[in-house]
């Protein structure tokens, strides 16, 4: 069989997808886990917060040594680390006397892979042939949104039809689609991103005040998305008391679907839109489905406001990727790690500060409401980006 540049997009697109799996398959489980191993709402925070740190590792060791042993060995060993992570979900905590340190563990082996694949995926995309970037970079990311509605309905469907007592199980059937994509991404054509002047070194990118500007509206965007993203689940089930199943299909299920439809509506109409105008939109909405998810007397408006939030969220983190790279295309791989880096960054604040409020204050209400910060930020930094790319004349 021959492996074209077709196939590297469809090995992209699984990419995100496994990113999906290990990032949101645990978050169904938090009171699953709170329950069968007595774990505290700090400690569910805190795993929440090793994942996406040990990915922001990940992506500053990634931006050093990802070129020198090549995008093709790096991606298939993200996808095997997700695919042993996997695994290891459904049988650490079985072996240990406190279950919570097995938890930590295949964590911690989900991050890296998942923080690999991050960082490259992007670039990847970037570099193959064909000029609308922007639409292709947030046609690729909609695939996370995608993976993750796969994640909540088919594992809604397995807690439904074999029992939430056997959730061991599920996270091994779920490590076939990582280790599908590793032999995939091992067969296909991978570009890498090139300029004319060669990549932009670290320290240069680094001394670009703009690019700062970059870094703190990744940091934003994954926290505006995460915050709801991460607790949406234990929101709806603990926080709204709805059954588990109406709050994972109504919650996580309903901000996936709606997240993935806004980034494949950009991927689609892109071209014709104002990149800019539409994140500084799309993060005022947000502040508005936060409200309305916090402040809704009435549980099921509640939740309409976590599926909102996801279609508000969408575009921000692929976007933010998309005028990066128009900006400074002299940027590479490197650029694409500390945007990662910084993104990730924010997916792990992002949760850890509605954790830390909620577990102060004793209720996830409180927590929601502080996590407006970060949308609040983003509007700021798209107006001063407009005012800094006027004034650079870019």
């Amino acid at each position: 069989m021959t492996y074209t540049f077709r196939h590297t997009k469809y090995a992209s697109y699984l990419g995100l997808v496994t990113q999906a799996i290990v990032n949101n398959l645990v978050t169904l489980l938090f009171v699953t886990f709170q329950k069968e191993f007595s774990i505290s709402i700090e400690k569910i925070a805190l795993l929440i917060s090793l994942n996406f740190g040990v990915q922001i590792i990940t992506d500053l060791i990634a931006a050093k040594y990802v070129e020198k042993i090549g995008y093709r060995v790096a991606l298939v060993l993200a996808e095997l680390l997700c695919g042993v992570g996997l695994i290891s979900l459904g049988l650490l905590p079985n072996l240990f006397s406190n279950p919570f340190n097995g938890l930590i563990i295949a964590t911690m082996i989900n991050a890296v892979g998942g923080g690999l694949i991050e960082v490259l995926v992007s670039p990847i995309v970037e570099a193959l042939p064909g000029d609308e970037k922007e639409s292709a970079m947030s046609l690729l990311h909609s695939f996370y949104c995608w993976g993750q509605v796969s994640v909540v309905l088919l594992s809604t469907l397995f807690f439904q039809t074999i029992g939430i007592r056997y959730w061991r199980y599920l996270p091994m059937l779920w490590a076939i689609i990582p280790f599908f994509t590793a032999f995939l991404c091992s067969k296909v054509p991978i570009r890498t991103l090139e300029h004319e002047d060669g990549s932009m070194p670290l320290r240069q990118l680094f001394k670009v005040k703009i690019f700062w500007i970059f870094f703190v509206l990744m940091i934003c965007s994954g926290a505006s998305e995460q915050a709801m993203s991460q607790w949406a689940s234990f929101f709806a089930e603990s926080g709204l008391k709805v059954s588990k199943t109406v709050g994972d299909l109504l919650g996580p299920c309903t901000f996936a679907i709606l997240m993935g439809t806004s980034r494949t509506i950009y991927g689609i109409f892109g071209a014709k839109m104002n990149l800019k105008k539409v994140i500084l939109g799309s993060s005022i909405l947000c502040i508005g489905s936060y409200l309305v998810a916090v402040f809704s007397p009435n549980p099921i408006l509640a939740l309409m406001g976590c599926a909102i939030c996801g279609f508000s969220v969408g575009i921000m983190w692929p976007g933010v990727f998309s005028l990066s790279a128009k900006y400074y295309p002299r940027g590479g791989m490197a650029m694409f790690a500390i945007l990662a880096l910084a993104g990730d960054l924010g997916c792990s604040s992002g949760p850890g500060l509605v954790g830390i409020i909620s577990n102060r204050t004793n209720d996830l209400h409180l927590g929601l409401l502080a996590a407006i910060i970060f949308p609040v930020i983003l509007i700021l930094f798209v107006v001063y980006l407009n005012k800094e790319a006027k004034r650079l004349k870019l």
